[in-house]
């Protein structure tokens, strides 16, 4: 494999990484259904406390998940991009699926 193509498959695994936590995926989930939330109302919906929250929107904004911006002394968080929403529905397609296979096996 060539530097450019493991370059790219570098970067995508970088961005996968960044979603492969249950809070990092419920953040992106609410993010894809409102067009913004602060931080406070993440770590409410959340359930941990503000600096692992925090920690979380680092990681997904570092990887380009997420953009951020300061109103006074209130960040608020949206996605950078709304595709985030399809590779969650590519997600649901291979659970299902996964389902579907167990069921015929035990069928």
């Amino acid at each position: 494999m060539d530097a450019r193509n493991r370059a790219k498959y570098e970067a995508r695994a970088a961005i996968v990484k960044a979603l492969a936590h249950p809070a990092r995926l419920m953040i992106v989930d609410e993010l894809s259904e409102h067009d913004e939330r602060c931080v406070w109302e993440l770590t409410a919906m959340v359930g941990s406390d503000l600096s692992t929250v925090s920690r979380h929107l680092a990681v997904l904004r570092n990887a380009g998940i997420l953009e951020s911006r300061k109103r006074g002394t209130t960040v608020y968080y949206r996605l950078r991009v709304k595709c985030v929403r399809k590779f969650f529905d590519c997600v649901e397609s291979v659970l299902r699926a996964g389902v579907r296979d167990r069921q015929n096996l035990l069928a």
